[in-house]
């Protein structure tokens, strides 16, 4: 096991709503507060390599969760920004990691990478058996890239790059911002809204058929850090609950756990994205002994509750 006690540590998006999480996790597994850096972006850019070079000197660990993301309207308004901004952060920094002689990089991707029909559930083998979903491609690809880098890093320099998918995430202080908001948080801003104008309808994207599967952001952390101290393979390894859920039975749900009684209008003139995401999550279990923690139906009354509170 990677002893964190006296490492320096570099956490990229460590302000962000994942980041937040993962610092708290390196915490508690023993890593030293004063000796955890965040670069933020106004300050830091990395899309430029120069900034890249100096996050990366003096550092032992590189975990970069730095991503420009967003859902479906944020990938269909602007996908050569979500290429171009996470291929250059990614591809530079772990250069620069290279360069600056990093023990350990930690890259975590994304389950867009994997292609829009993939055997169900979705294994690590599969990652190169077709294209992405069309909505999400450039984001996607820009992403898998850096696995190939770190690999051919690997191959090539002994380089120790690890490469780690989390499904989607949710849980408290998540993006609830409509422009940009994953599912889970734009349905929860959307049912409250509803509520606070006492509408009796709720419009939502797409017929409801796609399924997908979610990880609370405290699981997804405390797998990251588990990784960061016990893997160290160049194998990808899925970061997922193995538990599927229909957007139509999410929805529903998020009413329910809501209390919101109006009608439920499907869009179905708008996309529904990927048909099917559920990870094959033995991999992280088999090689870092990796298994969420929070029930689903527990984790979005955290988040709900939290949002709540936190509205706007």
């Amino acid at each position: 096991m990677l002893d964190l006690t006296n490492k320096r540590i570099l956490v990229t998006g460590g302000a962000g709503f994942l980041g937040k999480q993962v610092i708290e996790q390196l915490i508690q597994a023993g890593a030293n507060t004063e000796k955890i850096t965040i670069p933020r972006s106004q300050d830091c850019d990395l899309r430029v390599l120069d900034n890249c070079h100096r996050a990366a000197n003096q550092q032992d660990i590189i975990i970069h969760l730095a991503a420009h993301v967003g859902g479906i309207g944020l990938n269909r308004e602007k996908p050569a920004e979500l290429f171009y901004d996470n291929l250059m952060m990614g591809t530079q920094l772990i250069h620069a990691a290279y360069e600056a002689g990093i023990e350990k990089f930690v890259c975590v991707g994304t389950i867009c990478a994997y292609p829009k029909f993939t055997p169900v559930p979705f294994k690590e083998d599969d990652l190169w058996n077709g294209y992405p979903e069309e909505t999400n491609a450039p984001y996607g690809i820009a992403k898998k890239a850096l696995l190939v880098q770190l690999q051919s890093y690997r191959q090539q320099y002994g380089f120790n790059g690890i490469y780690l998918l989390p499904v989607n995430l949710y849980g408290p202080e998540d993006n609830f911002n409509p422009q940009s908001s994953h599912v889970i948080p734009a349905l929860i801003r959307k049912v409250y809204e509803a509520q606070q104008q006492g509408e009796q309808t709720l419009p939502v994207w797409g017929n409801g058929s796609p399924t997908r599967e979610f990880l609370y952001s405290t699981d997804a952390a405390r797998g990251i850090v588990m990784g960061t101290q016990l893997y160290d393979d160049p194998d990808p390894v899925n970061l997922g609950t193995n538990y599927e859920i229909s957007i139509r039975n999410l929805v529903e749900l998020i009413c329910e756990l809501m209390e919101f009684e109006g009608e439920i209008i499907w869009e179905k003139d708008k996309p529904n994205g990927q048909p099917r995401r559920c990870l094959d999550t033995s991999r992280a279990q088999e090689r870092f002994g990796f298994k969420a923690q929070v029930e689903f139906k527990q984790g979005l009354k955290n988040t709900i509750d939290w949002y709540r509170q936190n509205p706007g």
